[in-house]
């Protein structure tokens, strides 16, 4: 659900920005606290395990579409809610800068539609009440699913909402929702099914974590987060450097959306002003576009055969690793300067 920077105005994008920019504020004044020192190393893996497994599109049956894994709940319920938006942040600002996933003028947008929905709704008033106290599979399976589910459909909705604000008429309010909601539902459903996966799996490992997040209470001295942190490290290298081969071709939610609307994948982009200037400035950012290796001078961008699948693309596998350590030490720099900073407040 990555929105581009032609489905939104500048008024618009500017706005959310704003709203973006205050609420990393507030998360990062709340998070320095109570911050656990012990807790920035999981910061870092869970961030770097997130941007793997958005990296991997899933094939909704019957509908042309796919979609991807969003991971704010996962990072909410493991981090509790200030430190896992400050890790979504990072998350797609790297890919923003990076990968040119998502737009820059949309970047606002999209930490607020997949960020804030997740952290600061769905877990407090939908996770938390619904897995009581977190030791129960079943409860976390009901409470994934519930949230999982209302956070992609709050997130499809504020697209509509951002579109409708900045003015899109080819993409009529109406007709855009009715293709938004539906698809993002079916997607919500996987999201809420891994989601309980992953956090069954801290439960049995080492259900503390679940305890500290819950509460912002700090780890028990004597309490190791070693083999965890290890288990997602070594997923986010074997989703990001070989799973990401078997990413589903077929346009996520909102592209298969847009298309059956307007009968185009994208909508074009403006050509001068802000928009323009912004993505100019991301051209020479992305060093791995689309998540890939750039083409040579006069080579095509794509190819006119059918792409194999898996598609074994080593620029897919490098984008994967090289992504996961950007959003690392995007993660651990957050974390050490909260600490530093709140260091030299009560020095």
């Amino acid at each position: 659900m990555h929105m581009a920077d032609a489905l939104l105005s500048p008024a618009v994008g500017g706005t959310f920005w704003a709203g973006t920019i205050g609420a990393i504020a507030y998360a990062s004044k709340k998070l320095k606290a109570h911050l656990d020192d012990r807790k920035i190393p999981l910061m870092g893996v869970l961030g770097a395990f997130i941007f793997a497994s958005q990296m991997i599109n899933f094939t909704i049956p019957g509908t042309g579409s796919s979609g991807h894994l969003g991971g704010g709940m996962i990072l909410a319920v493991l981090l509790g809610p200030y430190a896992a938006f400050l890790v979504m942040a990072s998350v797609l600002t790297v890919q923003a800068l990076f990968f040119a996933d998502g737009g820059l003028l949309a970047l606002g947008c999209n930490i607020w539609n997949l960020g804030i929905y997740p952290c600061f709704v769905a877990y407090p008033f939908i996770y938390k009440p619904l897995a009581g106290d977190g030791r129960s599979p079943q409860r976390i399976l009901l409470a994934s699913m519930a949230s999982g589910i209302a956070v992609l459909q709050m997130g499809a909705f504020s697209v509509v909402v951002e579109t409708l604000l900045s003015g899109k008429t080819a993409l009529p309010f109406g007709t855009f929702l009715l293709m938004m909601q539906p698809i993002h539902l079916a997607i919500g459903i996987v999201e809420g099914f891994v989601t309980a996966g992953v956090i069954n799996y801290v439960r049995a490992a080492r259900p503390e974590i679940l305890d500290i997040s819950a509460s912002s209470a700090p780890l028990a001295s004597g309490i190791s987060l070693r083999n965890v942190l290890i288990g997602f490290a070594a997923l986010a290298v074997v989703t990001g450097g070989v799973l990401s081969w078997f990413a589903s071709a077929h346009p996520d939610g909102l592209e298969w959306s847009i298309a059956k609307v307007t009968g185009k994948g994208e909508l074009p982009g403006q050509e001068h002003g802000i928009p323009a200037a912004l993505k100019g400035l991301q051209e020479k950012t992305a060093l791995l576009p689309g998540y890939g290796f750039k083409p040579a001078a006069g080579e095509p961008r794509g190819k006119e055969e059918k792409p194999s699948w898996p598609a074994v693309d080593a620029g897919a596998s490098v984008s994967g690793l090289i992504g996961g350590l950007l959003v690392l030490a995007a993660a651990f720099g957050i974390g050490w300067a909260i600490r530093a900073f709140r260091g030299k407040r009560t020095t």
